[in-house]
């Protein structure tokens, strides 16, 4: 048996047994490791080189984080709930509820789809702005599962599709990879063969929206363990925003989440909006924030090298373009499931790129694929697995935000459902995109 498909499987089924991430992800690699021919000592020792690859996410999302509470303290998250607030039905009437929901859910999806590009602050807006909103949750009877769904959407749907932001860097990746792997394609290509996979999102969502969590779910109005809220002034929301753009602006100039959240820090600070000697606090309550996501991220790291270690991360690629034959409709099919453990063993869409492209893109073309329908294949292969991933940033940050009073699991409320409402139909509409493109 391949040592990624034991690991991954034991991972997974660990989780939904409610083992700790983070220990499901330890024996995982301890499991894939022996499979895959390893000693103990071995795979120890690579698992605890990995952690240092994770160093630069762990500081990103540290320095998101500390971005993420200061913005909160100049008042501009607490803003915006006013205003969601203001928008709800002040009658027990249906209509109004109803109307509110809606309201709600389209304001959480905007909010997550501009956290990949126009706001790139990633996950670190969910437990800044979410928790506040538990109580309105509450009292509307909304299920927490649909938010997670819309959540998950907006910090995967983006990047797929849009070369701004996060989707820039996917979108390069990509087309790089592609490249050296004996495909040149033009970048603007990519969205146009990505559409279809992510209309596949799109339909997963109204899934989600309209049927599987439409009913109303019952929760307990318990204390919100949430920063501190701040009052807010014209000018502090101004330099708010100004930090924002700034930061959008020097991660998409520099290329590093690190220089951006940077960037924006210290234009809060330097506004007087955030006082200096409140620095060290700040950055200490984002990096709290932020704790359970880096731990899960630097064991994630650890089983992702563990996997590689074994060699059977290739085999796995190889085996099933051997077994796929001349058949193109199994050819497509198989790469996307193949693309599907492959991320979900090394936890990046981002990183699964260069691991696949170097035998999908020739094998496509073998096969008779149009650079197009190539293009569609790869995409949607690294991108299988984000979300529904115990691992994943894309499953985590929602988590972060809807456990905050300890009612939302991170296995059954999050990843189960946005697995289900994503990946299936990304699989299905991946295939027909690399069928018809």
């Amino acid at each position: 048996m391949n040592a990624v498909v034991i690991a991954v499987l034991a991972m997974l089924i660990l989780s939904l047994l409610r083992v700790n991430v983070v220990l499901a992800l330890i024996a995982g690699a301890l499991i894939g490791g022996l499979t895959g021919g390893l000693s103990i000592e071995k795979t120890i020792e690579v698992f605890t080189g990995g952690l240092g690859g994770s160093a630069e996410v762990a500081l990103s999302y540290a320095l998101l984080g500390g971005f993420a509470v200061a913005i909160s303290k100049t008042g501009l998250p607490n803003l915006i709930v006013d205003r969601m607030v203001g928008m709800i039905g002040k009658n027990g009437e249906s209509k109004a509820k109803t109307y509110s929901k809606v309201i709600i859910v389209i304001l959480i999806l905007m909010m997550s789809i501009f956290s990949q590009n126009l706001i790139p602050i990633h996950i670190a807006f969910i437990p800044i702005l979410i928790p506040p909103l538990l109580i309105i949750f509450n009292e509307l009877k909304i299920d927490r599962r649909l938010i997670a769904s819309v959540l998950t959407f907006g910090l995967t749907a983006p990047y797929i599709l849009l070369p701004v932001g996060f989707g820039g860097i996917f979108h390069d990746i990509l087309a790089t990879n592609m490249a050296d792997s004996g495909l040149d394609i033009d970048m603007g290509d990519i969205p146009t063969a990505m559409m279809l996979p992510v209309a596949g999102l799109v339909v997963g969502l109204l899934i989600a929206i309209f049927v599987s969590y439409r009913k109303p779910r019952i929760y307990q109005d318990h204390q919100v363990v949430q920063v501190e809220k701040s009052e807010y002034s014209k000018a502090g929301i101004i330099f708010s925003i100004i930090a924002i753009v700034a930061a959008l602006a020097a991660q998409l100039y520099f290329g590093s989440m690190i220089i951006g959240a940077l960037a924006g820090i210290i234009v809060v600070y330097g506004s007087g909006a955030i006082k200096w000697r409140e620095a060290d606090n700040l950055l200490t309550e984002g990096m709290k924030m932020m704790a359970f996501i880096g731990f899960v991220m630097l064991a994630a790291f650890g089983f992702a090298d563990v996997l590689k270690e074994t060699g059977h991360v290739e085999t796995l690629v190889g085996q099933a373009a051997d077994a796929i034959g001349n058949n193109k409709a199994l050819g497509a099919l198989a790469m996307l499931v193949v693309g599907l453990l492959v991320t979900m063993g090394i936890g990046s869409s981002f990183s699964t790129i260069p691991i696949i492209a170097t035998i999908f893109v020739p094998l496509s073309l073998q096969l008779g694929f149009s650079p197009m329908a190539t293009i569609a294949i790869v995409g949607t292969a690294a991108a299988l697995g984000d979300a529904g991933s115990p691992a994943s940033d894309s499953t985590l940050g929602p988590t972060a935000g809807l456990n905050a009073d300890a009612q939302h699991n991170h296995i059954w409320d999050t990843v189960v459902p946005t697995f289900v409402h994503y990946n299936i139909p990304l699989i299905i509409f991946g295939w027909i995109a690399a069928m018809v493109l």
